[in-house]
Order: C-alpha cells, then sequence, then structure tokens
C-alpha cells in the first residue's frame, strides 16, 4: 500500500449553463504513485514533478 503524503482535496464550485443553471462539481487532485528510496508513495502530480526536477 502506498502512503499518502500530500494533504491536497479536491476543489467544489457550480458548472453553470447560460440559462444560469447551478449544478455542483468537483476537480479532484491529480495523485500519482511515484517510488521514492524502494518506497511507493502517492504525491500530486505537480509535487512529483517538482521532486523529479530538484533531484536529479
Amino acid at each position: 500500500m502506498a502512503k499518502k503524503v500530500s494533504n491536497k482535496k479536491p476543489l467544489f464550485g457550480n458548472n453553470r449553463s447560460h440559462a444560469l443553471n447551478a449544478t455542483k462539481k468537483k476537480q479532484k487532485v491529480n495523485m500519482q504513485k511515484v517510488t521514492l528510496n524502494g518506497v511507493t508513495v502517492v504525491m500530486s502530480a505537480k509535487e512529483a514533478k517538482k521532486f523529479r526536477k530538484n533531484n536529479a
């Protein structure tokens, strides 16, 4: 089982039509599995990109 590193949560809002009808929507975080020193962790894609850039 991979450990979750990030504390990021989904964003909530409304979809708005031309008639201004509001329906709820949820925008989920892009979570990725990354292996660090033989341990699999789950972090957001943005955090994984920063990690790879700094440890290249």
